[in-house]
């Protein structure tokens, strides 16, 4: 669906987009994931055909953004990162207008009634939360019946129940087995919505991958915490298999070891307390998240 190799985008001696590629399969919801000015819009709206590249190759449907524009944006959904439309035009009347835009559009009512705004038909856009406005701009991205969706940052802004909603929609999308190119600086959104994800930063691609995978790349251990009802004996990580290093609590009441193989590694340990005759009372198996990975990768937090 989409092929990106080499691309670059340059402001005067300022490089934003700094060679990187990709590739997003039918069907599957792509994230770009980066703090902001990563160059996740940029990279977007090159794609989408509202910003010349500066050098590097893109296919998008097959088509070339920079040169079968008005093709490519007859055929995919965009949802920009700021939509926003005169105060007093209706809901209705933006559906109109936008429906005039493409060769082909589905039914207007019938994507009002499943974004649950048809109660908001004659609205003037004025009058909309920012829940209601995100949703109306989905709406529009899907009026053409895309099977490409560009959506940047479709929840940035929102309050958590409108978040929730488009997470919803975006979940029903991927059912109907739409392909989705989401930007976000949201870790939860990455994990919560992508099939692969790549993490951008300062222009460049750091890691690409499912969420796990990168997990697993960036950062291979685990931790697991037992915590147990009678102080533990002294015990060393070298007895226990895989495990890189063991910390044991100031009350002795619990073990924290660190372990590249989880599994195996919880088994020795829970044999090995067995044997002293000691009784659990917790066991906490925490694997490194995407915003671990994120910080491992870039030397920063995900918000900076």
């Amino acid at each position: 669906m989409i092929q990106v190799s080499g691309l670059t985008k340059n402001y005067g001696d300022f490089a934003a987009v700094k060679g990187i590629g990709f590739e997003v399969h039918p069907g599957e919801v792509f994230g770009l994931l980066g703090p902001n000015g990563a160059g996740k819009t940029t990279t977007v709206e090159i794609l989408e055909g509202l910003r010349p590249r500066t050098s590097g190759e893109v296919s998008v449907l097959g088509f070339d953004p920079a040169i079968q524009n008005r093709q490519l944006k007859d055929r995919i959904g965009v949802c920009l990162q700021s939509t926003n439309f005169p105060e007093k035009l209706k809901v209705r009347e933006a559906i109109a207008l936008f429906g005039s835009f493409y060769t082909r559009t589905v039914d207007g009512d019938a994507l009002l009634k499943r974004l649950q705004l048809c109660e908001k038909r004659e609205s003037f856009y004025t009058h909309l939360s920012g829940g209601q406005k995100q949703r109306l701009a989905l709406t529009l991205a899907l009026l053409n019946d895309p099977q490409l969706l560009f959506l940047d940052e479709p929840s940035a802004g929102l309050d958590p129940q409108a978040r929730l909603e488009v997470h919803a929609l975006v979940s029903d999308l991927r059912r109907e087995q739409r392909t989705i190119l989401l930007t976000t600086h949201y870790i939860e959104e990455a994990e919560r919505l992508c099939d692969r994800v790549a993490i951008i930063d300062e222009g460049s691609i750091v890691a690409l991958g499912t969420p796990r995978e990168i997990q697993t790349r960036a950062l291979g251990h685990s931790l697991i915490e037992i915590r147990c009802e009678q102080p533990l004996p002294d015990g060393r990580a070298a007895s226990w298999r895989d495990a890189e290093s063991a910390e044991f609590s100031g009350d002795r009441l619990t073990l924290s070891v660190k372990t590249s193989r989880p599994a195996r590694t919880l088994v020795d340990l829970v044999k090995w307390i067995d044997e002293k005759g000691l009784d659990i009372a917790d066991v906490r198996l925490q694997r490194p998240s995407l915003e671990d990975a994120f910080i491992e990768l870039t030397g920063k937090n995900l918000r900076e």
